[in-house]
């Protein structure tokens, strides 16, 4: 039987007899992450809920909610101060307030590590950094991923809310940290220096929004963003590590790699770094 008429053949008894099938298409298995779903608008924050907070309503830090981390080794920035277990901070009349001291050539300061620990909201501290009389101090309103202990840093991620060293008075910093973009490799995620003249003559609010996709920093209003970060399109943790909890700090060093750049003016001391509030809000 010539070949064309056996072909036509089988084709006949295929259809007749609906035994034959067509080998289905298999989708391509996507090799980049989906792009990010739009993240959530600055209104939309305003409906948030507080969840957690400190008003430092009281006389005395609530060690339910903080603890003192201490030491003087130096905290990875050839710091030099020594962090006390509590003599330098005070609650009164409203507010925390950071007191870093001189005595007998020893500086002394304390940290302050909140309890808990967050994933995602709307993060933001009230705050007046000390008075500007010289170069040396470095106060700072940060977070550190909870898993420090295990990944190490930066692999745990950092977000600075605010820095501010006095040898150059009158600006604000807000950075990000991570594995991929860290300030010991240059590849920070900075604002850079923003003005803000009143830093250390009033109470400002300096903020986070923090969502699956993407970080804002803003200052005192939160539609006043200094910086944004969003979640790069291929994901990791050496770059997103904000995925995770995240807790606070609270402190001021002095000197330092970068606060101690034009070295320290002892006559600043005492210094205060007052804290109105800690609050978190988050979706319901």
């Amino acid at each position: 039987m010539p070949k064309i008429m056996l072909l036509l053949l089988i084709i006949g008894l295929c259809f007749a007899n609906q035994s034959c099938t067509q080998e289905e298409e298999v989708p391509a298995i996507p090799t980049t992450p989906t792009a990010p779903s739009q993240p959530v608008t600055p209104k939309d924050w305003n409906d948030a809920i507080l969840v957690w907070s400190d008003e430092f309503d009281g006389d005395a830090v609530d060690t339910s909610k903080w603890l003192f981390e201490t030491g003087d080794h130096g905290w990875g920035n050839s710091e030099r101060q020594n962090y006390t277990a509590g003599s330098n901070a005070m609650v009164s009349d409203g507010t925390l307030k950071i007191i870093t001291t001189l005595d007998n050539g020893r500086y002394e300061s304390s940290r302050l590590n909140s309890k808990e620990a967050f994933k995602y909201g709307r993060m933001e501290v009230r705050a007046k950094i000390p008075e500007h009389k010289g170069p040396g101090l470095w106060p700072a309103i940060w977070m550190l991923g909870e898993n420090i202990q295990e990944a190490g840093w930066p692999l745990c991620g950092e977000l600075d809310l605010m820095e501010y060293v006095s040898f150059d008075p009158g600006k604000v910093h807000q950075t990000i940290h991570s594995e991929a973009n860290n300030h010991t490799k240059g590849t920070q995620i900075s604002s850079g220096a923003r003005s803000l003249p009143t830093i250390d003559e009033e109470f400002h609010n300096y903020g986070m929004l923090w969502d699956e996709t993407t970080l804002r920093f803003y200052i005192d209003d939160i539609e006043n963003v200094m910086l944004r970060f969003n979640q790069p399109q291929i994901r990791s943790q050496e770059n997103w590590p904000f995925d995770q909890p995240f807790y606070f700090l609270l402190n001021t060093a002095v000197g330092g790699s970068w606060g101690g750049q034009q070295g320290i003016d002892d006559s600043i001391f005492p210094a205060v770094f007052e804290i109105d509030y800690v609050r978190v809000y988050q979706f319901d």
